[in-house]
């Protein structure tokens, strides 16, 4: 990637801020309906420790979820490959949970498990497993068949072909799914802050976006959007670059 493709997404953010501030400023659209780039900023800058509180919070579910779907993800895909059983068993629930509105069962958790921060967990869980889930499981099942002859040959048990073959194969998919399991934990996180914050567990940002609605603090609100916005990139971010190094270490064994 040359340096001008590197800059250019910079350069286009920058020019939508000037010319967001730019027609907020010639319309003279109140700050109460839409504020500008600047009035965001310096909302941001009233309250900072707060709003970056609240932001470390949100993104400490949203780890903790995260790998608690990978290591859920990978098991109950493992669990699949190994018995038909398990497939047969697993595999409908899973999609249930999957198409389970959170938003819907988000505040039957929360009074179920009590804990406050664990029950925000299990609701990002619920939201982000998936992808690892299914992308993992394909990925287990596109081993190559000419490879898995040949351990039948040798007389490789299950597992054995399962930890030597199948899951570096499924590597690629797993560091896929992952990467798109990081935004739907963040996400997961805030519906879940949204639901516990109605209820009164004051810590999340979304719980500071409720707040500022109520107060109609529309900038501060809009900085809280921002924060969660660099967050949900700067994860994505992350997880690519994670998937570039583990791939570059092991090889790319996606099948061609």
């Amino acid at each position: 990637m040359t340096a001008q493709t590197r800059l250019a997404p910079v350069l286009f953010f920058v020019l939508m801020l000037l010319v967001w501030e730019g027609l907020v400023r010639l319309t003279n659209v109140p700050a109460y309906l839409v504020p500008g780039p600047w009035a965001i900023g310096q909302a941001f800058l009233q309250a900072p420790s707060v709003l970056l509180g609240s932001l470390a919070s949100t993104l400490l579910v949203t780890f903790v979820a995260l790998i608690v779907s990978a290591l859920v993800g990978v098991a109950l895909a493992v669990a699949m490959v190994a018995s038909k059983w398990a497939r047969a068993a697993i595999q409908p629930w899973a999609v249930v949970l999957q198409v389970t509105p959170i938003v819907a069962i988000a505040p039957l958790i929360i009074v179920w498990v009590g804990d406050p921060f664990a029950a925000l967990v299990v609701c990002a869980v619920i939201v982000a497993f998936f992808p690892i889930f299914s992308n993992t499981a394909i990925g287990l099942g596109a081993a190559p068949a000419d490879l898995l002859d040949l351990f039948r040959l040798n007389g490789a048990g299950t597992w054995d072909t399962i930890r030597l073959l199948r899951l570096p194969a499924a590597l690629p998919y797993f560091l896929a799914g992952l990467r798109v399991s990081g935004g739907l934990s963040l996400v997961g996180a805030v519906v879940a802050e949204f639901v516990a914050g109605s209820g009164g567990v004051a810590s999340g940002l979304a719980y500071r976006i409720l707040e500022a609605g109520y107060r109609l603090q529309i900038p501060r609100m809009f900085a809280a959007l921002v924060l969660l916005s660099l967050a949900g990139l700067a994860i994505n971010a992350a997880l690519a670059g994670l998937a570039r190094l583990l791939l570059a270490r092991y090889g790319d064994t996606t099948p061609r």
